[in-house]
């Protein structure tokens, strides 16, 4: 019973534990922990370079395709990871081969031919003849529009898979010679290494650019012709 009518204000509201003055500090348990932990370089790095590629490919596709830079976002860091990961000694450079990159590309090529000739038909049709093009050139135009929109995932899969074979190709040749060299060439079998793995890392990291801009590209063609 209380004895007084401030006696609610009392902290000693338990003889074993009170919980009132850890009920003062639950709050802070809850605050994210953004705002506890100083964010690391990497997480500045990579937060920058989502901003940075969110404002290009927000430029490079209209206004209709809000989201879609979330999409190749992930295309571009799934392709640059997997690049990274292949200069690492005893990792599989699953980039490498037309399994990995045919799996990317097909699938969106095909779904964003499939939305513009079932939708706007009309408009896919429009986009095979080039504005201003003489009535004479027409039916090679179709052909060559439509043998240049059938060989774009192709082109997308054999790009990424040339250029991350090349290099770990001649790495591999220079390893493999470099056990046999003499001593007075080893050095320089070796510097040459050094910046060859240093050119890599910018190809793996050029490489799941390219792929990712032009499939933008490509899906901003598409979208444009179906807002006009």
């Amino acid at each position: 019973m209380m004895s007084n009518l401030f006696s609610t204000f009392d902290p000693a509201t338990s003889i074993y534990f009170s919980s009132n003055w850890l009920s003062t500090f639950i709050l802070i348990l809850l605050i994210p922990n953004i705002y506890w932990i100083i964010p690391t370089r990497y997480n500045i790095l990579l937060n920058n370079l989502i901003i940075k590629l969110h404002e290009e490919f927000k430029m490079l596709l209209n206004s209709t395709t809000k989201g879609f830079t979330i999409m190749f976002i992930s295309l571009f860091t799934l392709i640059m990871i997997n690049n990274l990961m292949g200069l690492l000694p005893y990792i599989f450079t699953s980039s490498s081969h037309m399994v990995f990159t045919m799996t990317m590309a097909i699938p969106m090529w095909l779904g964003l031919m499939l939305f513009g000739w079932i939708n706007h038909t009309q408009h896919m049709f429009a986009h095979l003849i080039p504005e201003g093009c003489p009535p004479a050139l027409m039916p090679f135009m179709v052909c060559i529009e439509t043998i240049s929109n059938i060989i774009r995932p192709g082109s997308l899969a054999v790009r990424l898979t040339a250029n991350m074979i090349a290099g770990h190709l001649l790495m591999s040749l220079l390893g493999n010679n470099s056990m046999n060299a003499s001593p007075m060439i080893l050095p320089f079998i070796m510097l040459v290494q050094v910046g060859l793995m240093l050119f890599e890392t910018a190809v793996a990291v050029i490489q799941g650019y390219v792929f990712s801009v032009l499939s933008t590209l490509y899906t901003s063609e598409v979208a444009y012709e179906n807002t006009q």
